[in-house]
């Protein structure tokens, strides 16, 4: 393992915590606490000046810490990613599949978030959204960080359109349009989700853009913005998104086969520019497979 140079971020969510270190060993509940401590004791927790942290810190909702991890030597990805729109506040990007937004596991700097900030020469570029490493399309960051906060609330506020184009399986006893609503809490393992007994917490609107013979292309609008959303309510549907390794039960892991991508492109985005009032239509052209 090799320590990386590119530190991780993190915003910290709203919890019952006195310490920035409980913070993250909760958040984390998957890395032990002896890791997290020992990143702390050897300077690789800071905050977003460089000032490092103490295992005493206090928490604060909201505050950015910065850590640093160890990977192993990564990959270079070769699929690329293209910038459909820039300006002084936002970015636009269309991301392959494959490639993580951000750093995490055993990716930092082959991610979206780094090969951009390579490329363009920009520092500091925070997705304002995430998509799933195996989904492909549209992805939202912001580039300065005094106007980050009315982006982000067009999400919060549910002021931005978003869709979807999955394949699947057709479901033809099913009269579409059609809307799913559900609970969706942590499953086991720790990364996947699944439906259970609640107040419904996720909604997402289902319609059929093109029915073959063996697969559908569907159109996606998710309400509201779960992890896995669209995942799990596929498969809730009976029609899971194809080569989902996942859901509706997890398969053996595998190298990434460039063949055989999850058939999911978050296609569309469409919201009124909180800065300059400006109506954006935005379109991903990652392709999807035929049917």
């Amino acid at each position: 393992m090799t320590a990386v140079g590119r530190p991780s971020r993190l915003f910290l969510p709203r919890g019952p915590w006195r310490t920035v270190f409980e913070c993250l060993c909760g958040h984390f509940g998957a890395i032990p606490a002896d890791h997290w401590r020992a990143r702390f004791l050897a300077g690789r927790v800071q905050g977003a000046d460089g000032r490092r942290l103490g295992l005493d810190e206090p928490f604060v909702h909201g505050l950015e810490v910065r850590y640093f991890r160890e990977v192993a030597a990564e990959v270079a990805f070769n699929a690329a990613e293209q910038v459909l729109f820039r300006d002084e506040h936002l970015l636009v990007a269309d991301k392959p599949h494959f490639l993580p937004v951000m750093a995490t596991g055993r990716w930092v700097e082959q991610t979206l978030q780094a090969r951009l900030e390579r490329r363009l020469g920009l520092g500091g570029l925070i997705p304002l959204h995430r998509l799933d490493r195996g989904t492909a399309g549209l992805v939202l960051l912001a580039v300065n960080p005094a106007s980050r906060g009315r982006y982000q609330a067009l999400f919060r506020e549910r002021r931005i359109v978003k869709f979807y184009e999955a394949i699947a399986a057709p479901l033809p006893h099913i009269a579409f349009p059609v809307e799913r609503r559900s609970h969706l809490a942590r499953g086991e393992p720790f990364f996947r989700m699944t439906e259970i007994a609640g107040d419904e917490n996720a909604i997402t609107r289902f319609d059929v853009i093109e029915r073959g013979a063996d697969w559908w292309r569907y159109r996606l609008e998710p309400v509201t913005g779960r992890k896995h959303q669209l995942r799990v309510h596929m498969a809730a549907l009976g029609a899971p998104i194809r080569n989902d390794p996942w859901y509706p039960s997890l398969r053996p892991e595998t190298a990434d086969d460039p063949a055989r991508p999850l058939g999911l492109v978050a296609r569309g985005l469409e919201f009124v520019d909180p800065i300059s009032g400006v109506k954006r239509c935005f379109r991903s052209l990652m392709p999807l497979p035929a049917l």
